[in-house]
């Protein structure tokens, strides 16, 4: 077990309201789960490929700028709070007040990112951000991912604890403790988790998807290290039960074992993207709790994605099917999942291989994602990508992550981000919270320690 940075110091009603938020089924299933009276549910062989990927809506609202609206490098304007960034004094003139020193450079662009996906995206007095009414769980885990990084950055000058708060309140109106109301048979895991939309009775619910709650359980364990609130770090172990309970290892499937996309009766694809950030989540829980459990979920996961899904190109295959067809699409995240994982297990176990696998699986992911490449995918999976290659770099020095972001987000900054400091990707181009959420995230990262990216 490994000792936990420092604590925040929050305010006592916010250390209080975080404890009731993270309190419930999620700590009941990572207790019975634990326990053994939940059980590894039986992994299902089903007739019907896979079907199970995001719905349509997930990434809106999108917001189409005329290209007038580019903001072409206009120059960061000083963050003053939360609500709004101001304009310098001007030179000679006095306000009368001490002031701090003014944010620069990567912080500078961090705050100010933030505060344009709180105030474009954010719904007035409401925790959550706008959808179809309400964001899917994908963009709001980037959100709650950009606000535990941005609470991260030191000297930030801004207090993240209300920011905090609201996060975690809009994650509960997620969870869904059993899919009680969907019809038998319809999903094959019933443990309390994260729906990948609001949850009944104020959204309509539906599949959980396990790379979401990966996500959050991720996140969950930094607001701990954050907070050393206890309930946050079993929330995080009941997102682990989850997981643990997805794991597929019917011998009726191509290459048993893996972690599925949802927890839907059709879907039978395994993905990397699912079962890589799970032995990150474990690794991570194992440093903190000494759970052996932990650690043997996270070294089996780790390597059947090496097994199953490695290409000879020395990348990861994004997932395959039961019959054992591999679905040989490469994607930045996925590689840098694995990056993360591995460089994880070494300071877990001291094992200079798996190192060794992360730096070679870096300087093949280097050579292939050119900045072009990397332009062409949404922002999200490169700030998946960079967390963990500069989580890396912090231990190995090497492969240059840094540059590498600093590069993505410089040309972000110039080439696509509005006059209201919102980004936009894709074809047309258009600002959303997935994209914004990434490049907030990227700044962050770029600002804080990597001792804090997990």
């Amino acid at each position: 077990m490994i000792p936990c940075p420092e604590r925040r110091r929050l305010p006592g009603i916010l250390v209080g309201l975080l404890m009731l938020l993270l309190l419930g089924p999620l700590a009941a299933a990572r207790a019975a789960y634990g326990s053994g009276a939940a059980g590894r549910r039986p992994a299902t062989a089903g007739r019907v490929p896979a079907v199970a990927g995001y719905p349509a809506a997930a990434s809106r609202p999108q917001i189409h700028p005329r290209a007038s609206e580019l903001a072409r490098s206009a120059p960061v304007r000083r963050a003053s709070s939360l609500g709004a960034a101001v304009a310098p004094s001007p030179p000679g003139r006095s306000t009368g007040k001490t002031r701090r020193p003014a944010l620069r450079g990567n912080p500078a662009r961090a705050l100010v990112a933030f505060q344009a996906m709180q105030k474009g995206f954010l719904l007035k007095h409401s925790n959550l951000y706008a959808g179809e009414p309400f964001s899917y769980l994908w963009p709001f885990s980037q959100a709650f991912a950009a606000t535990v990084s941005m609470a991260n950055v030191p000297h930030l000058g801004v207090s993240l604890s209300h920011e905090l708060l609201a996060r975690v309140a809009g994650l509960n109106t997620y969870l869904d403790p059993d899919n009680s109301q969907a019809p038998e048979g319809t999903y094959v895991s019933t443990l309390p988790a994260f729906d990948g939309a609001v949850a009944p009775p104020v959204g309509p619910g539906g599949p959980k998807y396990y790379d979401d709650n990966d996500w959050v359980g991720i996140e969950l364990v930094r607001v701990y290290k954050l907070t050393h609130i206890a309930s946050a770090l079993g929330s995080a172990e009941g997102i682990m039960a989850f997981e643990m309970a997805g794991w597929q290892a019917s011998p009726e499937l191509g290459c048993p074992g893996g972690i599925p996309f949802a927890n839907t009766t059709v879907n039978t694809e395994r993905n990397t993207v699912t079962t890589a950030p799970a032995a990150e989540l474990a690794t991570q829980l194992y440093r903190i709790t000494g759970n052996a459990r932990y650690l043997q979920f996270a070294e089996m996961a780790y390597e059947w994605v090496r097994r199953c899904l490695l290409e000879p190109s020395g990348l990861y295959a994004d997932h395959i099917d039961r019959r054992g067809v591999v679905e040989p699409q490469l994607w930045s995240y996925n590689q840098g999942t694995m990056i993360g994982a591995g460089t994880l297990l070494y300071q877990a176990t001291g094992n200079s291989a798996y190192l060794y696998q992360a730096r070679q699986t870096a300087k093949a992911a280097l050579a292939y994602f050119t900045p072009e490449r990397l332009a062409s995918e949404i922002p999200f999976f490169p700030s998946i990508y960079f967390r963990n290659l500069l989580y890396l770099d912090s231990v190995t020095h090497d492969p240059p992550g840094p540059k590498v972001a600093q590069a993505y987000v410089n040309n972000a900054w110039g080439h696509l981000r509005l006059r209201d400091n919102l980004f936009v990707a894709g074809s047309p181009p258009s600002s959303q919270l997935l994209v914004q959420a990434a490049i907030v995230q990227i700044y962050a990262l770029l600002s804080s320690p990597a001792s804090t990216y997990f």
